[in-house]
């Protein structure tokens, strides 16, 4: 995959063009808000990884991957009687005695560091999403669960918007390995973002939702991936962003969306979407001159490209071939084990642990200590700042790293400890990804607050 730059004068028109546009129409940033329910735990982070991208570990740890035999279940119904035998793949915990249990929404991190809030419909009913660059679907609690499921939060109902169209014959469900799902029907709506309104807008209705999905803050998931991993069937449907761009609700030259996060360690809780345009103040504080670009390949859905190579204190490791995806759904930084062990044989006191499954830090680290370590998005690295190296608390002695082992998972996932480092620019117009540095001057590595985001 090619890495392209822009020229300093076609920037600017750019700018100039988004500048005008974004005044024209009142956009505005749309606030990552902190969770204040968020509670960073890096071993449950880890095995909500295991059970969304289905890949199994390489390194030691009680949870794995194991095929089953259930039965598929009659026509016509979901609970497994009746039907054919058929093996599945299912996640869970190994005991000590060789017995192993069913991985429950308990076990792994099933909350959002950040909320976003959006509105759905006419008159405008207000919903705080987990903005999501690795899935696609657009899914909210509705008014068609049982009550239990939505007493807490605001629920979406259809019956009170004007603008809603129920889909005829469409349906949606997004399963996991450990068997947790959400399911719904579908209709359209309206859907306004930072000021932008986006018509006809596929919203799918949770009806049913394990407790995986149940127990989290968000009030749904707005999908910033590709329209082939939608899951409404019998044809998937067009995220927000295709629609902005089929619909000419944002300009030719800005078919985008960009990112900015933050860590609460700095006390700044100024974390950022955009959509149609580009923070021109964000790009010229990293002191680039361009915004470093790569395409994409999104045959599997995701922000994929290529990352070539990363960096250990000047000592550079080859990864041809190798590929990576940006996901701002994932808090963590997964890489290959040849670079996790690498990174780690730098952090003075570090070491593998079974029991968390992953690598700690001691407490007693200090910046200084800590590696210089970057990793390439197309033909540039980005160094991963060090206060993100750690990343929240494994018992009284040690930290739980920020980066771990991706096992078997055949491309790299970097989640929030990565993109805390850059101003992502999510070009899906002309299919590549974008990014300037965005380090924090100061480094900290006291531990982030319980409300992390």
């Amino acid at each position: 995959m090619a890495s392209a730059k822009t020229t300093s004068a076609t920037l600017e028109s750019i700018f100039q063009v988004q500048s005008k546009f974004r005044q024209d129409f009142g956009l505005h940033k749309v606030k990552a808000i902190p969770n204040k329910n968020y509670k960073p735990h890096g071993t449950k982070s880890y095995v909500y990884l295991l059970n969304r991208f289905g890949f199994q570990p390489t390194k030691p740890g009680p949870y794995i991957h194991r095929k089953s035999l259930r039965q598929r279940g009659l026509a016509g119904g979901d609970a497994p009687a009746g039907g054919r035998l058929r093996f599945f793949t299912e996640l869970v915990k190994q005991n000590d005695d060789g017995s192993h249990d069913k991985v429950t929404a308990e076990n792994q991190q099933d909350d959002s560091e950040y909320l976003c809030e959006v509105t759905i419909g006419t008159p405008p009913q207000k919903m705080l999403l987990d903005f999501d660059t690795g899935s696609a679907d657009l899914w909210v609690r509705s008014t068609e669960l049982s009550k239990s499921d939505y007493k807490s939060h605001p629920a979406f109902d259809p019956k009170k918007s004007s603008s809603f169209k129920k889909s005829s014959g469409q349906t949606w469900k997004i399963t996991y390995g450990d068997g947790s799902s959400a399911s719904g029907d579908v209709g359209t709506d309206v859907l306004t973002i930072g000021g932008l309104s986006i018509k006809h807008q596929a919203v799918e209705l949770a009806k049913t939702l394990s407790d995986q999905f149940a127990s989290g803050t968000a009030d749904g998931l707005l999908g910033l991936a590709f329209p082939s991993i939608n899951t409404i069937s019998p044809e998937p449907q067009p995220t927000p962003v295709v629609n902005m761009i089929t619909q000419s609700d944002i300009p030719k030259n800005a078919e985008l969306f960009t990112s900015a996060f933050y860590s609460s360690r700095d006390e700044k809780e100024n974390s950022f979407y955009t959509f149609g345009w580009i923070d021109q103040d964000l790009v010229k504080a990293s002191g680039e001159t361009d915004i470093a670009w790569t395409d994409i390949d999104n045959s599997e859905g995701f922000w994929m490209f290529a990352s070539g190579s990363a960096t250990i204190n000047d000592q550079k490791i080859d990864l041809s071939d190798n590929k990576a995806i940006a996901d701002t759904g994932t808090t963590l930084a997964l890489v290959s084990d040849k670079v996790c062990d690498a990174l780690y044989e730098q952090i003075k006191g570090s070491s593998y642990s079974e029991e968390y499954q992953g690598y700690i830090i001691p407490k007693t680290i200090t910046v200084d200590d800590l590696p210089v370590f970057s990793v390439a998005v197309g033909g540039k690295e980005f160094v991963i700042q060090k206060e993100d190296l750690i990343f929240a608390e494994a018992d009284s002695d040690n930290w739980y790293g920020g980066v771990q082992s991706r096992g078997e998972n055949p491309f790299d996932i970097l989640g929030d400890t990565f993109l805390k480092s850059i101003y992502a620019i999510w070009d899906q117009g002309n299919n590549r990804f974008g990014a300037v540095p965005k380090l924090e001057q100061t480094q900290n590595v006291s531990p982030p607050p319980e409300t992390e985001g």
